[in-house]
């Protein structure tokens, strides 16, 4: 294991792609400290050691690593035992789903901020169809890969608190399928989720949703 005397994650209080690796140090039980920007004004020092001016970002002692999946993957083989299937197989397939879990969460983001009902319902179909795709993978379950949670599943579970959230203010109707619900339910029972975003970030996020300028903000602000 590499001696790691200071881990920092940067993080907007928001973001999934932070949660992805914060989920994980905790399931790992490594110590490390949260840094809280506001993307919408970042300060210089965050600009000039974020590439793509994006978090997550891990500050490693004097080495700064950012992108969600590579962050992860480091602390996996740092600190073990592993979260990937030991099959290379499977776990190439787990890599795949987890880019699909990314690209899931940005169909969620266009829902909750589509402009109009049109592209509203345009984006609830193409997430609801993806989320539909998900059930020919799974098993028995709990977790993607059985009884075993891995990285896979820790990039799935802040999409699930996300849906679960906004399913509380008004039913989507996302997941229709029984493994998937299964799948999110088991995600959002474990400690680490809850733990690794603020007390306050169901409200947050619903606040963050209600003051867009889009067909979902009228809606919720309707159902508050």
């Amino acid at each position: 294991m590499t001696d790691q005397t200071s881990l920092e994650l940067i993080s907007f209080a928001l973001c999934p792609f932070v949660q992805r690796s914060a989920i994980t140090l905790l399931e790992k039980q490594v110590p490390f400290s949260t840094t809280y920007i506001d993307l919408a004004d970042p300060p210089k020092w965050f600009l000039d050691i974020s590439p793509f001016g994006k978090v997550p970002v891990l500050r490693v002692a004097d080495t700064v690593l950012f992108e969600s999946a590579v962050i992860n993957e480091y602390l996996d083989e740092t600190h073990p035992p592993s979260m990937h299937p030991a099959d290379p197989l499977q776990r190439a397939r787990n890599r795949a789903w987890i880019e699909f879990g990314s690209d899931l969460l940005f169909t969620h983001y266009r829902l909750y901020t589509a402009a109009n009902e049109d592209a509203f319902d345009k984006e609830h179909a193409e997430l609801t169809g993806k989320l539909a795709r998900l059930e020919t993978q799974l098993g028995d379950g709990p977790y993607f890969n059985g009884t075993q949670l891995s990285l896979l599943d820790t990039a799935y579970a802040p999409l699930f608190q996300r849906i679960d959230i906004l399913e509380g203010q008004r039913p989507l109707g996302l997941i229709e399928t029984p493994g998937v619900r299964r799948w999110s339910d088991a995600l959002l029972a474990r400690e680490s989720v809850h733990k690794s975003v603020r007390d306050s970030f169901a409200q947050d996020f619903v606040s963050y949703i209600t003051g867009k300028d889009g067909y979902a903000a009228r809606w919720y602000r309707e159902a508050a």
